[in-house]
Formats: structure tokens, sequence, C-alpha cells
């Protein structure tokens, strides 16, 4: 996705606003007020609020492809599965703002233009996982009494709590320690034993 620096401003301006003030709070006059703009300067760059969130989703799906993409792919499945889950720990705790744009449900009663950029979101993130979980299958690392479909909801499932309950605590307790905390627990469950 081609993004203006100005317009990569205005996103994370746009992550602040949800992350403090929620759906509700994300309106062109709180955002033109939070950049010290007029709101004028905010539709030279994009026309709607909705179009903001969209460009949010499509830069973190972005991103988080390409992060995932340069993760180490030489190492076990057990390896590459903490990896994954590591690396999204480390952004969010340097991003906490992108988190309400991921993990908000009131997002999702925005628009189905936004639905469908949260699924692809969720996808881009499958699309890293399923390999990992697959092959731990192919090589009895991981189990093989669930589908690998099971097994992604499952994780996804969990990381998604985890979010969520760093968000409701305000981000404060420290994402990356019980994050890979988490990553362990799920491990335990997956692993053959």
């Amino acid at each position: 996705m081609d993004i203006t620096p100005r317009q990569l401003e205005i996103i994370e301006a746009a992550g602040k606003i949800l992350t403090s003030s929620g759906v509700s709070g994300l309106t062109i006059k709180n955002l033109a007020k939070e950049m010290k703009f007029s709101e004028s300067a905010i539709y030279r760059h994009f026309a709607s609020k909705e179009d903001i969130i969209v460009a949010m989703l499509n830069y973190l799906a972005d991103g988080i492809d390409i992060r995932l993409s340069n993760l180490t792919k030489t190492s076990e499945p057990e390896e590459q599965f903490k990896s994954l889950f590591l690396e999204q720990f480390r952004f969010f705790s340097e991003n906490p703002h992108f988190v309400v744009a991921v993990f908000s449900d009131g997002l999702m009663e925005e628009s189905q233009h936004i639905n469908q950029n949260i699924l692809k979101l969720m996808n881009v993130k499958i699309k890293h996982l399923m390999p990992i979980i697959m092959e731990g299958q192919q090589k009895g690392a991981f189990t093989n009494a669930l589908t690998s479909e099971e097994l992604i909801h499952i994780v996804m499932g969990t990381f998604k709590l985890q979010m969520f309950k760093w968000r409701i605590a305000n981000f404060q307790f420290d994402l990356s320690r019980i994050g890979a905390n988490m990553v362990q627990s799920i491990l335990t469950l997956i692993k053959n034993k």
C-alpha cells in the first residue's frame, strides 16, 4: 500500500483517538483538533473516517505481512510459532494505539468495507501461521487430534483474548512477558506429548 508520510501521521493520530475515545470519538473534527489541522486538511488526504480506518487496517496488514515474511523460516515449527507471536507482541507493545484498530468489536459495526479489511488483516496472520501449524503436524511436533484449521481458531482466539485483556488493563502490564507465557502455554497444549 502506498501511503504518504502525512497519511501515516493521520493514521497514527486516528489510532491514538480510537485508544482514548473509542470509535465514537474518532471524528474528522477530533482528528483535526488532535493534529492541529483544519478539517479540510484531513479531507485532502482521506475522504472519510471510514477511509482512514480502512487505510489503517491496510497499513497494519501490509506491515504484519512484511514483518512476518522476514522472520527466519529455517527453524523448527515450534521456534517459528514462537517467533511469529513474539514479533506481534513486540510490535503492539511499541504501537499500542493500533490495538484498538485491530481488536475492536466496535469497528465491525461501522461498515462492511471495514469488516472486509479486518478479515484481510486476519487472513494475513493466518497466511503465515497455517504453514507453521501444518508443518508442525506433518513433522509430528504438533497434535493431529485437531485439524490445522481448528488449531488456528484456538490460537488466534487466545491471541485476541490476550490483546483484549491488555487493552482493558489500559496497556498496564508487560505484554511481551505475558505474551511469551501465553505462547508457551499454547505450545504445551498443541505439542505432541
